[in-house]
Parts: C-alpha cells; sequence; structure tokens
C-alpha cells in the first residue's frame, strides 16, 4: 500500500495507546477512521457513510459503505441510497427503508489517500487525548492543585500535574512574578485546550477565581454562608478589591475575611506576593454606598449616578487617592460596582471672613465714641 502500512499501523496500537495514555480501544478507532477517510478519498464520495475495520493480528482492513434502500425508478443519491432492484442482490430480504452494508476489502490506497488518513490520525489522536484529560480532570476544574514548574518560556510556564501537564500563559501569570524550573506552586485549574502536538490544561494565578479559591481555604465562614464574596475585581501582581458580606446580624464581614492581626488575609498575601495590595470592603445594595466603599481608601464627597454612569466628587487632596496610579483605583472600582466612574473635584465651601482682634476693638471704640456723641447732642438739645 502506497504510504499507508497497514500491518505497521496495527502494531503501532499498543505502542500510541501507551504514549497518549489512551485506551487501546480508542487509539484502534482513530486508525479505523482514518482507513475509513482514506477509502472514501479513493474510491467513493464524501457523504458516504463509511466505516472500516482492522484486524491488528493479520493488518487486513475492511470497509462497509451503508446504504438507504428506496423504490425503484425514482432520482436517488448512489453515495447514500439504493433502489430495491439493487439492493436484493446484496441481501435477499432488503426492503425499502433498510439500510444495507457492502463490503470492500482494502487493498490499495493512493498518495493523496494515505495523507489524508495520516492527517485523520493526528487530528482524532489529539481530540481523543484531549478527552482523555478532560475526564480525568473533569472534577478538577474549578480547583487549586499544587504542580512542579518543569520549564518557563518566554509566553508560558509549564507546569507538572502527575498525570498531565498544564501551561499557565503570560495572561494568566501574576504580574512580576518569578518562576523557576522546579518550584513547587499553586495554580487553579482554568479548563483545557488542545494545541498543534497535544492537549494541554489551562493553568492560573492571576484570574479572580484563583483568589476566591484561596479565600475559602482560609475563611470556614464561606462553607456555612454566615459571609458571602459580593465581587471580585483584580489587576493580578498590583491590586486586588474584593467585596464582602454578611448574612448574620452583627457579624463583621471585612474583620472575617482580614483575620485576627489581619493572619487570614496575610496568608493570602503569602501566596500571591507582596507586591499585591488587597483591599477588602463591605457590599452594599445601595450603589452610592458601594462605590464610597470601592473607592476606599480615598474619602468621597458625593455620588450622582445616571443609569450605570457615576459622577463622584471628592476634595483636592483625595483626587490622586481615588484615582490611583495610573488610574488603577478608580478602574478596579469600576469593574467592582459595574459602574462607569468619573472623579470630580467638589467646590470648595465658602470661607465667612474673620475679624480680628484689633478689627473687633477698633468697632467697639467707635461704637462706644458714637454712643457718647449721640448722648452730647441729645443733653444740648434738652438744654
Amino acid at each position: 500500500m502506497e504510504g499507508l502500512d497497514l500491518k505497521q499501523m496495527s502494531a503501532m496500537v499498543q505502542i500510541i495507546a501507551e504514549e497518549k495514555g489512551l485506551p487501546e480501544e480508542a487509539v484502534l478507532d482513530v486508525i479505523q477512521m482514518a482507513i475509513a477517510a482514506a477509502w472514501r478519498k479513493d474510491n467513493g464520495d464524501r457523504d458516504m457513510n463509511v466505516r472500516a475495520l482492522l484486524d491488528t493480528n493479520t493488518g487486513k482492513a475492511t470497509v462497509y459503505v451503508a446504504r438507504e434502500v428506496i423504490e425503484d425508478d425514482v432520482a436517488y443519491n448512489p453515495a447514500t441510497e439504493i433502489p430495491l432492484a439493487e439492493a436484493v442482490k446484496v441481501e435477499k430480504d432488503a426492503k425499502i427503508g433498510d439500510t444495507i452494508e457492502e463490503t470492500h476489502e482494502v487493498t490499495d490506497f493512493g498518495r493523496v489517500a494515505a495523507m489524508t488518513a495520516k492527517q485523520v490520525v493526528v487530528q482524532r489522536l489529539r481530540e481523543a487525548e484531549r478527552d482523555a484529560v478532560l475526564s480525568a480532570f473533569e472534577d478538577k476544574i474549578g480547583t487549586v492543585m499544587t504542580g512542579v514548574i518543569a520549564r518557563v518560556e518566554p509566553r508560558v510556564v509549564r507546569i507538572d500535574l502527575g498525570k498531565a501537564s498544564g501551561i499557565m500563559p503570560r495572561s494568566e501569570q501574576i504580574d512580576g512574578e518569578y518562576y523557576t524550573v522546579g518550584e513547587r506552586i499553586k495554580v487553579y485549574i482554568k479548563g483545557v485546550e488542545h494545541d498543534d502536538t497535544r492537549a494541554q490544561l489551562i493553568l492560573s494565578r492571576g484570574n479572580t477565581a484563583f483568589i476566591e479559591y484561596l479565600f475559602k481555604q482560609e475563611v470556614p465562614e464561606l462553607d456555612n454562608g454566615s459571609v458571602e464574596i459580593r465581587g471580585i475585581a483584580r489587576e493580578a501582581g498590583r491590586r486586588t478589591k474584593i467585596a464582602v458580606m454578611s448574612t448574620v446580624p452583627g457579624m463583621d464581614p471585612v474583620g472575617t475575611f482580614v483575620g485576627g492581626r489581619g493572619m487570614r488575609v496575610q496568608a493570602i498575601v503569602n501566596e500571591i506576593g507582596e507586591r499585591e495590595k488587597i483591599d477588602i470592603i463591605n457590599w452594599s445594595e445601595n450603589p452610592s454606598e458601594y462605590i464610597r466603599e470601592a473607592l476606599s481608601p480615598a474619602e468621597v464627597q458625593k455620588v450622582e449616578i445616571d443609569g450605570k454612569k457615576a459622577k463622584v466628587y471628592v476634595t483636592e487632596d483625595q483626587q490622586s487617592i481615588a484615582i490611583g496610579r495610573q488610574g488603577q483605583n478608580v478602574r478596579l472600582a469600576s469593574k467592582l460596582t459595574g459602574y462607569d466612574i468619573d472623579i470630580e473635584l467638589a467646590k470648595a465651601p465658602e470661607k465667612k471672613k474673620r475679624k480680628n482682634a484689633e478689627d473687633s476693638l477698633f468697632s467697639a471704640i467707635n461704637e462706644t465714641d458714637e454712643e457718647v456723641a449721640d448722648k452730647g447732642e441729645m443733653s444740648g438739645a434738652e438744654e
């Protein structure tokens, strides 16, 4: 067979299965799909319903073409239909509406068909491997695991998780964090993707879900529902704002998340690095109050809301704090609250002119002089 040795492919089933970590049945199915695709390329139509069986002992392959039996003398598609008169030659008891299969022994493939088969093998094995990884890690997606850094590349960090490996793209890394080969590291299992060679787990340390998961490990009150996380806005490696609330009257949600002497939030900082600041604020169903909290540590004078836009007025000394370095504070507050926030300067209150002591004294003297003069004039008038 030109370019496609079925005996060799039969012998490779077990080797490929071990290398890819797949069941032999899955690898055999992939090869049989490739044989069917190659036969269809050489002998038929892409609309044909073709399946193939490969005998791994002999290396011989058989192709089966399924077609539906229809009435005679009716226009039909020979790729998928067969007239009853022809069908009974294949199966004597064939009836209209039945599906019959014609058998073809595979004896030869052309060069183009062989290339098609190889492409199918590569693609289907990739899909099978992805499915296997998904199956093994489907209950791990959305959780945090500890892995070992296997390789550091300019755009990705490759991490060994034991039964599988994963990649952490630049967009999922913590800005400014340094990674070294052999280092043990916690990562969030975000999902599964596949590249040109294999399926890959997508890992993250830079997303908001990683922060939320870490807090769940440190704040047991989240499990019993006495406190809740209502929103997280994050710029990994720089700053995170997290809005929390309590469902129990009298419980301080911010204090609960911070922990005694700040131990709980410090545990999170130890994991993500000291460079990243964490602001824990009270969530409020009142948009104005929520926006005030979100802009902390800035002190807000007034909030005006119009639709999903908010004008926030602050004094001049609070303006830079409200905006933050490179606009970070107001940007994160906008993400957290869902409002487009515009920082405005509040008008300074007009100060009343204060009289000094001398002015007051002179005023009093003048008033006294005027009173004396008035009395003198009145005495003269009486005389």
